[in-house]
């Protein structure tokens, strides 16, 4: 690409996102991709530099609606593009101040977090978070053979995993080319199995957001999943981050999957070769900007049959919003409610937030909720 052919390329993008912007002011992408390719930093992108950038606001500009947009291609993006990154990353997460530091901490001793006491039966719990490798691109910019390679490296932690908690790995890739046949690979009967019972994703080429970000490519080689003999502990592979390590349970003490997934987390941090991707500024490193920082979502299912009696969340997102909570059907994003008023909450913070104080805001969120649900 010649100087002619960027600087024609840099105004179509300009272009494109200013059109974006006329019918969808909210989509970060679009506002601050124009103003980061009209400053000096966004000018002087060498020419490959500027293509990988496509790719990270391409869903953004495919999806007007996007609220956010983007996805970085490399965990060296969120500096590299920091221009860029750091304006929508800011605006979504809410620092006014402009140089707020994320900071881990998961120490919850001393903090009881058992819903019975607030008067509530056991709870479908569940807490993840989205983690991502050194020496690999985060799942935009793999191609199908980074994919397998990417299941063929984590193959040896799932063993050592299995030795601590049993378990089994289910696979999705069909073969792993030159080197033959996958051992795990299960059938589409099994795999539908596992979507049903909410232990694997669903077919990820169907979303068209991370369709356009690449991040559904090469379905299904490289995606599958490890899940322990007593089912309470998970890992994805190959979703819209590389890892999303989980713990779920019913139960009612929040702390018994919060404390079994740190502890988990320790095990995998442990295996020689893995180590996870972090940011100085925005900690643990993931695919969308949404999720830095802890890249944990903690939820439960709860019912409130009062807020939900159109049938519908609406009223439900209404009050929850204010009390930092976000709402979700009982097969996670884009899904229906229950049919008895269930629904799915969990705190809305991710960055610049500690582990501990996720975990305390699904407690008080589920007080909060439940006292205007019974008012």
């Amino acid at each position: 690409m010649d100087n002619e052919a960027k600087n024609k390329f840099l105004q179509e993008l300009v272009a494109e996102c200013a059109e974006v912007l006329k019918s969808n002011p909210g989509n970060r992408c679009a506002k601050y991709c124009k103003d980061y390719l009209e400053s000096d930093e966004g000018k002087g992108l060498a020419a490959k530099d500027l293509t990988v950038f496509y790719k990270i606001v391409k869903t953004g500009i495919d999806n007007p609606d996007s609220i956010l947009g983007c996805y970085a291609m490399s965990p060296l993006d969120y500096s590299k593009y920091g221009g860029f990154f750091d304006k929508v990353i800011r605006d979504y997460h809410g620092d006014e101040t402009g140089d707020k530091k994320h900071i881990t901490d998961w120490n919850v001793e001393g903090a009881d977090y058992d819903v019975k006491k607030l008067g509530q039966d056991e709870l479908s719990m569940r807490v993840r978070v989205g983690r991502n490798l050194l020496g690999f691109n985060l799942p935009g910019e793999m191609d199908k053979e980074e994919r397998i390679k990417f299941e063929q490296k984590m193959l040896p932690a799932f063993d050592q995993l299995k030795g601590k908690y049993g378990g089994n790995v289910y696979s999705l890739t069909p073969d792993f080319g030159e080197l033959g046949a996958n051992p795990n690979l299960i059938t589409k009967d099994e795999y539908q199995k596992l979507v049903d019972a909410h232990v694997m994703f669903k077919d990820m080429d169907a979303d068209p957001y991370l369709k356009s970000a690449g991040i559904s490519s090469d379905w299904p080689y490289g995606r599958g999943c490890w899940q322990s003999d007593d089912k309470m502990r998970i890992i994805w592979f190959g979703e819209e981050d590389q890892l999303r390590i989980m713990c779920m349970k019913k139960g009612s003490d929040l702390l018994e999957v919060f404390s079994n997934l740190n502890e988990m987390l320790k095990t995998v941090e442990g295996i020689d070769d893995i180590e996870f991707a972090r940011d100085e500024n925005y900690g643990f490193v993931t695919s969308c900007p949404s999720n830095l920082g802890t890249g944990m979502r903690a939820s439960v299912h709860v019912k409130i049959p009062n807020l939900t009696k159109d049938g519908t969340d609406a009223k439900a997102k209404e009050v929850c919003k204010p009390l930092g909570l976000s709402v979700r059907g009982t097969g996670g994003e884009h899904t229906p409610i229950g049919a008895d008023g269930t629904v799915d909450i969990s705190p809305s913070a991710r960055l610049f937030i500690k582990e501990k104080e996720i975990i305390g805001k699904l407690y008080e969120g589920i007080e909060k909720l439940m006292a205007i649900e019974n008012a």
